[in-house]
């Protein structure tokens, strides 16, 4: 990864230089400076952090809660990925979403009233959702301070942390990047640089799923495309479908 992304210093070397020793990742001056093995660059932009594809394949990356994307999601309310995560509880949960990525679903579910805990492991996506999260925290918008102040974020990989997780997590929820054959879940772009740089091994799924299993005291909630398989080859209890996508549910 290191040689697949690099950062640029932009509009604020500080924060550039800072943030390069932080990830460990190259810092250079221009773009044309950038080696040929470069896929993506980080760069402070408009005052956000943005992830950029090397090629002008598509535009930049970035976590901004406050845009017209999250208003939208949050005004139609996510029915689906709160009802497989709420189930029958009246009372309010504390969800671990143990792939975070760029941080949609958390934001959803906190809107809903959950308290989250989320996990992510690879630091130059969780560099991106630190930064939307930092802004969500000093937005003009009263709701949107509100919601991200129920979201804690940690740059780690949660399969560790969820073997050891005990009496502390109602709902595990999980999203990963696993390869699979639906290629309609590739048109977006943050997935199709994600799939270059970041994809998780489809070894690590039972793991992953067994050690969600383990933490959690009501269920395991895995998001998939709808038409892939289960999680690990592990069918769930229950589905709850969507056009897209779909929530398997493993009660715990």
């Amino acid at each position: 990864m290191t040689q697949a992304v690099a950062i640029i210093a932009g509009e604020d070397r500080q924060r550039s230089e800072a943030l390069a020793q932080h990830l460990s990742l190259p810092l250079f001056d221009a773009i044309t400076a950038l080696p040929a093995e470069c896929i993506a660059y980080l760069r402070y932009f408009d005052n956000k952090l943005q992830l950029f594809p090397a090629g002008a394949q598509s535009g930049p990356i970035a976590v901004n809660f406050a845009g017209n994307a999250t208003a939208h999601r949050l005004r139609s309310g996510g029915e689906l990925i709160v009802k497989a995560v709420r189930g029958r509880s009246k009372e309010a949960l504390h969800i671990v979403d143990a792939t975070a990525g760029l941080g949609r679903d958390s934001f959803i579910l906190a809107a809903n009233g959950f308290r989250i805990t989320a996990f992510e492991r690879e630091p130059v996506i969780s560099a991106l959702l630190a930064d939307g999260l930092q802004r969500a925290l000093v937005a003009d918008d009263t709701t949107i301070r509100e919601i991200a102040q129920h979201i804690s974020l940690h740059a780690a990989d949660a399969c560790e942390h969820l073997a050891t997780a005990i009496n502390d997590v109602d709902v595990v929820y999980l999203d990963p990047m696993f390869p699979h054959s639906d290629k309609n879940a590739l048109v977006k772009k943050d997935m199709r640089l994600f799939q270059q740089l970041f994809m998780t091994r489809d070894d690590e799924a039972e793991k992953l799923l067994t050690n969600a299993r383990t933490a959690a005291r009501l269920r395991v909630v895995v998001k998939r495309p709808a038409k892939a398989p289960p999680l690990a080859e592990v069918e769930p209890a229950y589905t709850i479908t969507g056009k897209a996508v779909r929530f398997d549910v493993y009660p715990c």
